[in-house]
């Protein structure tokens, strides 16, 4: 289990030293979560002196992975990845978890998967949910 408080632990100095801007990425499908689950998500890390990482842009459907989130990925400790029933629909959010899952399997950066409003029978999310699982076994 990770305990998101060690993430922050000695950020300041360690954080500068390794390059981290961010303790924390939050990658999620704006149109699911923004408003409800992942902005409380994001309150709460910040409140716990955890520096997030929060794209509050709108994204263009088509447009390429943006220099500042591809930046903010490689220079963060770790991923909350918000697994929403839409998540796996967005190429922007695949484009996203793309990176996050190299930065994972080259540099061994902390990945938390987080479910939910998913279906059973929603096949994409399925998906995303079965390579997350993969992803922690690998481990």
């Amino acid at each position: 289990m990770v305990v998101l408080h060690e993430i922050s632990e000695g950020a300041s100095s360690s954080s500068s030293t390794h390059g981290h801007r961010y303790d924390v990425f939050l990658s999620f499908r704006g149109v699911d979560t923004r408003n409800s689950f992942t902005n409380h998500l994001y309150n709460a890390l910040m409140h716990a002196n955890i520096t997030t990482f929060l794209d509050d842009e709108e994204i263009e459907i088509g447009e390429d992975l943006k220099p500042e989130l591809e930046s903010a990925i490689k220079s963060s400790r770790a991923f909350v990845i918000v697994l929403s029933k839409n998540y796996a629909d967005s190429t922007w959010c695949f484009d996203e978890l793309v990176l996050i899952l190299e930065q994972r399997m080259t540099s061994n950066h902390i990945v938390i998967p987080v479910f939910i409003m998913l279906s059973p029978h929603m096949s994409g999310s399925k998906k995303v949910a079965l390579e997350m699982q993969w992803l922690s076994i690998k481990r």
